[in-house]
């Protein structure tokens, strides 16, 4: 399985392929917010992926939309709700706050 490491609590978890961001951010205990249930209508599962963007799946058109409304998005966005592993590791900047 991939490991995910996660900044900037340096966790570090295995995540099974096809698992999305939100869903092994979450099983770590990492304290991220998503408010309509993965669907990429809140954006608030903002996330940066520091390392292994090329092994998570490709963005949707959907997910883009939502990234567009969001302040402070750059070229390595994603939200977690809707970016799923691949087969390599991945790091990820958490943003939200609780």
């Amino acid at each position: 399985m991939p490991l995910l490491t996660i900044q900037p609590s340096g966790k570090t978890i295995e995540a099974a392929e096809g698992t999305s961001l939100l869903d092994a951010l979450l099983a770590a205990g990492e304290k991220i917010v998503s408010k309509c249930g993965g669907n990429a209508k809140c954006g608030q599962c903002h996330v940066f992926v520091q390392e292994g963007r090329k092994t998570i799946s490709k963005m949707t058109r959907v997910e883009n939309e939502m990234l567009d409304t969001i302040i402070g998005v750059g070229s390595k966005s994603r939200l977690a709700c809707q970016a799923m592993f691949g087969t390599e590791p991945v790091t990820v900047e958490v943003l939200s706050f609780v």
